[in-house]
């Protein structure tokens, strides 16, 4: 894994400013003729989370990678986010590049705007993959201290959190390097914009309105993940059905913690492209 975007045929970069004036860090991989899958990282991380899945997945699809914003190369813009805005972001940045309805594929903070996004533009939605993500993310108070946290001491206050949560301990251990990048990852992140992130994801509760989405959905959950345990992805399994035969959501687990695209690249990027394909 590297700390920037990994190289793959028909690369291309841009920006793109959404309606408050903040500028979206976008990455193209892929033959331009293919089907767009939109890859959204999860929070404390950037695009470059998805490097060790890009060039399998490219091979299918045209993959869109893009910076939340607060984080990577987008803007920040001080103060608590909204959910709702961070789907928002993603149809401006599917306006500006002129794409009408794509596939969407989001890891934890990803997951939970990918399940905005199905319910606020269905139309815009091809198939959605929801990789250990949850409905609701636990008790307000947990992120209101971690917001509290990182404005007194910084973001090096959560990064040793971040990788435990994220990587089992036997990976840990054994992949020194990858643990290195997502070290640095969440360390260069933005106190700010983590900080905006977190407020959205306190006030987020999608328990209700995920049963609302209609998209073929596949629902990546992690054996080991304690940020958004079995129980969590289950939850939105049951809930998200198929509109037409009533038939729960496709439903993978895999062998990992919170990051599974980073923990089992191969596993990932297969589940995902027999999903979508």
């Amino acid at each position: 894994m590297s700390a920037g975007p990994s190289s793959s045929i028909g690369a291309t970069e841009g920006r793109i400013t959404v309606g408050d004036g903040v500028e979206l860090s976008y990455r193209f991989d892929g033959q331009e003729d293919a089907p767009v899958l939109v890859l959204s990282h999860s929070l404390g991380t950037s695009m470059a989370l998805f490097a060790p899945v890009v060039r399998p997945l490219a091979r299918s699809f045209r993959v869109l990678r893009y910076d939340a914003r607060g984080h990577g190369r987008s803007s920040i813009r001080p103060g608590g986010y909204a959910l709702d805005r961070l789907a928002l972001d993603v149809i401006e940045l599917l306006d500006g590049l002129s794409l009408d309805k794509v596939h969407f594929g989001g890891v934890s903070l990803g997951g939970a705007v990918g399940q905005a996004l199905a319910v606020r533009a269905p139309e815009r939605i091809d198939k959605l993959v929801l990789a250990n993500t949850a409905a609701q993310f636990g008790p307000p108070s947990g992120w209101q201290e971690r917001i509290e946290l990182v404005r007194a001491q910084g973001m090096g206050a959560v990064v040793d959190g971040v990788v435990e949560r994220g990587l089992t301990a036997g990976f840990i251990a054994r992949a020194k390097d990858t643990v290195d990048v997502l070290r640095q990852l969440v360390a260069g992140s933005s106190p700010d914009g983590y900080i905006g992130t977190c407020a959205a994801l306190r006030d987020a509760d999608q328990r209700r309105t995920c049963a609302l989405i209609t998209a073929p959905t596949l629902v990546i959950a992690g054996l080991y993940d304690p940020s958004t345990p079995i129980a969590t992805a289950r939850f939105l399994r049951d809930r998200i059905r198929n509109p037409d035969t009533g038939a729960r959501s496709s439903y993978i687990e895999l062998e990992t913690a919170h990051l599974s695209c980073l923990e089992a690249p191969k596993p990932f990027a297969t589940a995902v492209t027999d999903f979508l394909t």
